[in-house]
């Protein structure tokens, strides 16, 4: 059986780009993270040490995002990486930044990009 857990919505501020300024400035992101797992010892038992623990995915994206890339793909990329690494049990995985208000010179509200590993 496969189970779902989502930690959504993680507000960050951060300081990504290619510009200059936004290494200066900084600016606000969104990520979400989706893990496809078996919690069904979990479930039963309500011990948390047979699941996912959303702290240590939310200190996991804190940590990667606190670090300047100029892409928000490679700071995407570091992020799943490391989900990769620390968190046991995964089946899939699908990660997304977005980027709020980016310079563009244009009305965009934002723009975001994904990445998918496993059988998401």
């Amino acid at each position: 059986m496969n189970h779902i857990i989502e930690v959504n919505g993680i507000k960050l501020y951060a300081y990504h780009g290619c510009l200059e300024e936004e290494g200066k400035i900084g600016g606000n992101y969104i990520v979400d993270v989706h893990m496809k797992t078996n919690f069904q010892e979990a479930s039963m038992s309500d011990e948390l040490s047979q699941t996912i623990d959303y702290v240590h995915i939310n200190l996991i994206v804190t940590q990667e995002m606190a670090i300047r890339s100029k892409l928000i793909e490679h700071v995407g990329q570091r992020i799943v990486s490391r989900i990769e690494k620390e968190i046991k049990g995964l089946i899939g995985l699908r990660v997304k930044v977005t980027k709020i208000c980016p310079p563009i010179n244009g009305d965009v509200d934002n723009v975001a990009i994904s990445i998918e590993t496993g059988s998401f």
